[in-house]
């Protein structure tokens, strides 16, 4: 019986591996949970996941969302070249 409640709560851990906490995601990017806060609210910035009142973001998707501004950029200075 100890088994089984040591490995279910060894799950939720193995479910969230691939996710950031706000807090995580803010230092790795170097910002503050607020500005993640107000990129949620204004829905420009990573795509994020709520659980319970806790946020999480999908290390896929973060990745994802930097590639498109990476991209965006790109395109906004091959337009610029142009004129």
């Amino acid at each position: 019986m100890l088994d089984q409640h040591l490995s279910s709560t060894a799950r939720p851990a193995q479910l969230l591996s691939g996710m950031y906490t706000r807090q995580q995601l803010a230092v790795e990017l170097g910002f503050t949970c607020d500005t993640l806060c107000r990129w949620e609210a204004r829905q420009i910035g990573p795509p994020c996941t709520r659980i319970g009142r806790r946020v999480f973001y999908r290390r896929d998707a973060v990745e994802a969302w930097i590639l498109e501004l990476e991209n965006a950029r790109a395109n906004r200075a091959r337009r610029g070249s142009r004129r």
